[in-house]
């Protein structure tokens, strides 16, 4: 019992095992607004299409991101049909990926025991275990900067041969590649900003030589270039729209209303990070201790990316939950790092903190049911208290059944980590999977068969003055919006004649035009219901309103 990262029966057993349960989660929840709706349908577009340059949203330009993982969506479509867990399959690999990475960057850069504690702290980890289930940009950015982080490690440690050297620095500048095919410059700013503070704090000038510059960059530019030069071409407002808005007018200004206080990311990063939290300071702290012995210090390295990209993104006008995202790989090596050698006393504190918190979960499991005031959501908050009683006593359980294990820490050292891994894991996704009546309403998918039964391919459908993103997916078909850009504001610009402006113009066009079904709000549906324009009810909920402009079969 000493040793379960020795036991090859035991590690493949559960790898095995967890394999499954990651990836059969994928499966069993619908896609929630806005993320969700927004990256299946734009993969659905493109499929339909046949258009793997133009990246379109309800079939307008959609020049945000850039299309890597629009790219897989669209990919694991062709291959597999659409669904939820196609939708969510390449984010679900980037989070397996980067645990993967993350595990075999601490055996090769530490040792066996630090790899197998490092799997296990980041595929635990609150924010990365949720998160690693939802189709969001920022865990395949995660993914790719994991790999960037990793082979850079493993390149540098002072005993690499010049052949791995190579081979992982090329990797490296691929991950850094993919990381910007992802989501933009920050793939390769961040990761530059995070080596030249490298060398200035470890005075590790030599590094540099180390890089294979010449190579890299031939490799990131061969795998960056040729679709910014085709977008481009084909659509000649993309560069200054993608470099300038949506790099520098995004981080400085608050034009996407994303902005939030400076410690923003500090609950998040206090909750994404259980059930770790109570050894999270230590790990730090041992981080920035220097190794005279070593000429690379991975240690400091990983804490200066882990606290330069937590900074940059503090400080950005623009935030949103998941940006932290690309921190927990190297905060789960440093915590492993840790933990190898941590003394008791740290261990209790972080089983003792689980424990607290399944305790505290299961207090105020009560209060779920209080959260709304809309009538028709208490069901739905009220279905959640029990999952969220069970995360608490799951919780609450591995936080006890690790400080029995402590008794004896030099025997059970490994037997602690993988409860409390169980453990955090397991409360994350009973927590995922119990939100799914709130998501599924959420969505709006229950809407989606009664407006299919009054659809034919022609029949003008409406969206008037709120955008749905999850709705055009399960209706497999777009929208015509009325009143209402919101993020699509630029590419209607360029397509103004895929909208209508104003609500006038649409109310003429529905009271003079064919049969045709809306999706509205109650408060402008009470409004145009003043306005005496016809209108029948197909179905609703407290959030939307279906509409059609005729008289009831």
């Amino acid at each position: 019992m000493t040793d379960l990262y020795k036991s090859k029966a035991f590690t493949w057993a559960l790898l095995l095992i967890f394999t499954i349960a990651w990836f059969y989660m994928l499966d069993l929840r619908t896609l929630v607004p806005t993320d969700e709706g927004r990256y299946a349908e734009m993969a659905r577009e493109m499929v339909a299409s046949g258009d793997w340059i133009t990246t379109r949203l309800n079939g307008i330009k959609y020049f945000e991101k850039p299309p890597l993982q629009t790219w897989m969506n669209a990919l694991t479509f062709e291959l597999f049909g659409m669904g939820e867990w196609q939708a969510r399959f390449w984010t679900g690999l980037s989070g397996f990926f980067g645990i993967v990475m993350t595990a075999y960057a601490g055996y090769r850069v530490f040792n066996p025991r630090v790899g197998f504690y490092a799997g296990l702290v980041l595929a635990s980890s609150w924010l990365w275990a949720a998160l690693g289930h939802v189709n969001t940009l920022d865990m395949g950015l995660s993914g790719m900067m994991t790999l960037a982080l990793c082979a850079l490690l493993v390149a540098q440690r002072d005993n690499a041969t010049a052949s791995e050297r190579r081979t992982w620095m090329l990797a490296c500048w691929a991950g850094m590649a993919l990381a910007v095919m992802s989501k933009g410059l920050i793939g390769l700013v961040l990761p530059g900003a995070v080596l030249v503070i490298y060398t200035v704090l470890a005075r590790d000038w030599s590094i540099w030589q180390r890089l294979h510059l010449g190579k890299g960059l031939l490799l990131f530019f061969a795998i960056t270039t040729p679709w910014f030069i085709l977008v481009s071409l084909k659509n000649p407002e993309f560069p200054r729209f993608f470099f300038i808005h949506e790099h520098f007018e995004r981080f400085l200004t608050k034009t996407h209303h994303r902005e939030g206080p400076l410690y923003y990311f500090v609950p998040l990063l206090v909750v994404g990070l259980l059930p770790w939290l109570g050894v999270f300071v230590q790990s730090v702290v041992q981080g920035m201790k220097h190794d005279a012995a070593a000429r690379f210090q991975p240690k400091k390295m990983l804490v200066i990316w882990a606290g330069f990209i937590f900074f940059f993104f503090s400080i950005s006008s623009s935030k949103l939950p998941s940006y932290i995202l690309p921190i927990f790989p190297a905060l789960a090596l440093l915590l492993a790092a840790y933990l190898e050698h941590a003394p008791r006393r740290s261990w209790i504190i972080a089983a003792s903190l689980l424990a607290a918190l399944g305790v505290v979960g299961m207090a105020l499991t009560p209060k779920v049911a209080t959260l709304t005031k809309v009538p028709q959501e208490i069901p739905l908050y009220q279905a959640y208290q029990p999952w969220v009683l069970a995360a608490a006593i799951v919780a609450l359980v591995g936080g006890l059944m690790s400080l029995w294990c402590l008794r004896s820490l030099q025997t059970r050292r490994d037997l602690a980590v993988v409860i409390l891994a169980v453990s955090g894991f397991a409360s994350s996704q009973i927590l995922m999977l119990g939100h799914e009546p709130l998501g599924r309403y959420a969505s709006g998918e229950p809407l989606v068969a009664p407006i299919l039964a009054e659809l034919s391919p022609d029949t003008p459908l409406y969206a008037v003055g709120r955008y749905d993103q999850a709705i055009p997916y399960y209706l497999r078909r777009t929208m015509i919006l009325v009143e209402h850009t919101d993020e699509l504001e630029f590419g209607l610009k360029q397509q103004p004649e895929l909208w209508i402006p104003t609500r006038a113009a649409f109310i003429d066009k529905w009271r003079n035009g064919p049969k045709s079904i809306a999706v509205t709000t109650p408060e402008i549906y009470t409004e145009m219901q003043k306005q005496g324009v016809p209108m029948r009810i197909v179905v609703q909920d407290p959030r939307r309103i279906v509409i059609a402009n005729d008289p009831k079969p």
